[in-house]
């Protein structure tokens, strides 16, 4: 068995990578999401939930500022009447690099019949790029996509949701999928399945500045893994998903679920992608062969930490150098913050956390957080998995960027029946800019809302008090 490597020994990679990286980095910071910071940060916590039904579902947010706006920019009645809409919208992402970056918003259907939408954000017009052929359960469909990630190299992922119990017969899902030609006209899209991976209910994706990739099974009592390619600086998803190792990580013995301090990652392959001794491997009912994801780390040789139905994940970059990734867990109200070159895990935010509006433990005002965010400055948005009326997203502030919040504050909260919130996403080239989905409501019609923020002018005064990051409304 492969030597298991701390957090702080993998991912080490050449030269060229470094000093790639340090190039992305320096581009970064002199873009305009990076520069210029965000009008966001700055509102007054909401101290209550909007009722269900009082907003209009074309505007149905209740928002922490009156310098912030709503409208609608993709509506699925409207959608449906031109073309497949299978409703159910989920997370959201836009092409991030290469011609035209920030030009195109993409979403995916959560649904039995998945598929992957796109919007150009210049002209408004929303196409269809890709829909599944079947419906579950026919052996050729693809079922409740539901993450959505840029690629280093330019192409776009996304993964199912679904993925059966290792005492059931096992399912064709818990795939993830690349689309190679993410721009291209919708008769030319080429979708891959990119089977080196285990079989998991997957949710977030999330790539660090190694170009590892991080994935989790969204089911509880189940895990967080990593996948590091043998070909880091590939161009091309053929060259990066050809060979490379999977890890699950583990926190001391892996005998404590939802455990906090010092963590290593074990492996479940070798470094070409095939099974270690004594793993789980499963062959799907169209006869593709794969580790069962969910299965191997609750073995003794693979053990990993178990997580309660984990969701997000979103990887923000430190001002050490370091980056921290940030797993939400839905079932006990949990975000959790991993140092990924420190090798530390720590407890985010939880009921526990200061709620800015009270002053005091946000205890069950704050439940089962969802979505993660972050926007320019590099503050963690948290959403939750609620019912319309009841479900918020909160503002996080970690001013000493320790991996541990200080308070959260309600910015908003979603007023439409029977919806949840998804796929909340910052822009990348307008700071000022976020869009959030409206996910499966009683009415049928899933939405794309567009946020925009206003600058106004402030006195240092006026950015002391109504910046969100917890002086807002703050009470001793």
């Amino acid at each position: 068995m492969p030597v298991r490597p701390s957090l702080n020994d993998q991912g080490k990679r050449n030269m060229t990578l470094k000093q790639r990286s340090l190039a992305i980095g320096l581009a970064l910071a002199a873009s305009p999401a990076f520069a210029a910071g965000t009008p966001f940060s700055h509102f007054t916590p909401l101290a209550g939930d909007v009722g269900a039904g009082t907003l209009p579902e074309a505007a149905p947010y209740r928002l922490s500022s009156p310098h912030f706006s709503q409208t609608t920019i993709v509506a699925r009645d409207v959608a449906q009447a031109r073309r497949f809409d299978s409703g159910s919208y989920d997370m959201h992402t836009a092409n991030e690099t290469g011609p035209d970056a920030g030009r195109y918003l993409f979403t995916v259907f959560e649904t039995g019949q998945a598929g992957i939408q796109r919007t150009d954000l210049r002209t408004m017009i929303t196409a269809t790029i890709w829909s599944s052929p079947a419906a579950a359960p026919a052996l050729n469909s693809h079922v409740a996509f539901d993450a959505s990630r840029w690629t280093p190299w330019g192409s776009f992922l996304t993964a199912e949701e679904s993925w059966s119990d290792p005492a059931a017969p096992a399912s064709p899902y818990g795939r993830l999928f690349e689309v190679t030609n993410p721009l291209a006209d919708p008769a030319d899209i080429n979708l891959v399945h990119r089977a080196i991976l285990p079989r998991v209910a997957h949710e977030g994706l999330a790539f660090d500045r190694d170009n590892n990739l991080y994935f989790i099974d969204e089911r509880n009592d189940s895990h967080l893994f990593k996948f590091v390619s043998v070909n880091p600086d590939a161009t091309r998803g053929d060259d990066y998903f050809a060979a490379g190792q999977t890890f699950v990580l583990r926190v001391g013995d892996g005998t404590v679920a939802e455990a906090t301090g010092a963590a290593t990652w074990i492996p479940l392959t070798d470094v070409n992608g095939v099974a270690l001794p004594g793993a789980v491997v499963v062959a799907d009912p169209n006869g593709l062969v794969a580790i069962d994801g969910r299965a191997t780390p609750k073995l003794p040789a693979f053990r990993g930490i178990r997580f309660d139905r984990q969701e997000d994940l979103e990887i923000k970059s430190l001002k050490d150098g370091g980056q921290m990734l940030f797993v939400a867990a839905t079932t006990n109200h949990k975000v959790f913050a991993i140092d990924l070159a420190r090798g530390t895990v720590k407890l985010f935010a939880s009921q526990n956390t200061r709620d800015m509006a009270t002053g005091q433990p946000a205890g069950s005002a704050f439940k089962n957080p969802d979505n993660l965010a972050i926007d320019a400055e590099g503050n963690i948005y948290i959403v939750e998995d609620q019912p319309g009326g009841v479900a918020d997203i909160w503002f996080a502030s970690d001013e000493n960027g320790d991996g541990v919040a200080e308070a959260i504050g309600k910015w908003a909260s979603l007023s439409t029946a029977g919806a949840e919130s998804s796929g909340l996403y910052f822009d990348r080239f307008r700071p000022n800019v976020a869009y959030v989905n409206v996910q499966h409501p009683a009415s049928g019609v899933d939405r794309t809302i567009m946020i925009s923020a206003s600058c106004p002018a402030e006195t240092s005064q006026d950015q002391d008090h109504q910046r969100g990051h917890g002086k807002a409304r703050d009470k001793d």
